[in-house]
């Protein structure tokens, strides 16, 4: 198979390839709903020493730079109480945690949960964390440039290989809502 997006030397569809995932990325996909087939998910193989989206682009293709999305773990806090979101957003672009994320969670503060804490949450690798998986009841915060993409390369849940997604398909997640601007330049 080729992949969508990019130049991969290996590309497979993601439900042929659960060994790879982590399992609560590999139980999503066993478990896919959704108006996308679980095979337009595709899993490329990456090596983990490429894993940071400046030296990935350079490695896999420039034209990966338009088309990442980093899936990043906040915590909002308010009367003592700690929730937790995730957050999709082009890699070309910054979280809007103090803005639209705190106003969505209704917390009084929000910040980048720790990375021993995100990790823990997720049962997911720092650095590979994907929106396919996350923990149920939890917010999946997408910006709406995510949600427009026809495949958006994501985390797998290990900082070696990739998945590459519909935009349609993340804003169908569970928990998932899409929100113009999430992303700022």
């Amino acid at each position: 198979m080729r992949a969508p997006i990019g130049e991969f030397d290996t590309a497979v569809p993601a439900p042929e390839c659960l060994d790879e995932l982590v399992a609560p990325v590999a139980d999503a996909v066993r478990h896919w709903r959704g108006s996308v087939p679980a095979d337009r998910i595709v899993y490329v193989d990456t090596d983990p020493r490429w894993a940071d989206t400046a030296v990935f682009v350079e490695h896999y293709g420039r034209d990966l730079l338009g088309t990442s999305a980093n899936c990043v773990v906040v915590a909002g806090k308010r009367g003592g109480e700690t929730s937790f979101a995730a957050c999709l957003v082009l890699s070309t672009t910054r979280v809007d945690v103090n803005g639209a994320v705190r106003r969505r969670l209704g917390a009084r503060k929000a910040s980048f949960a720790p990375m021993d804490t995100a990790t823990g949450e997720t049962g997911m690798e720092y650095g590979g964390i994907t929106p396919v998986g996350l923990p149920d009841g939890w917010p999946l915060l997408v910006d709406a440039a995510v949600a427009d993409l026809p495949y958006v390369l994501v985390g797998s849940g290990r900082r070696r290989g990739k998945l590459l997604i519909p935009g349609k398909a993340l804003a169908e997640l569970p928990g998932a809502e899409v929100i113009e601007g999430l992303g700022a330049a």
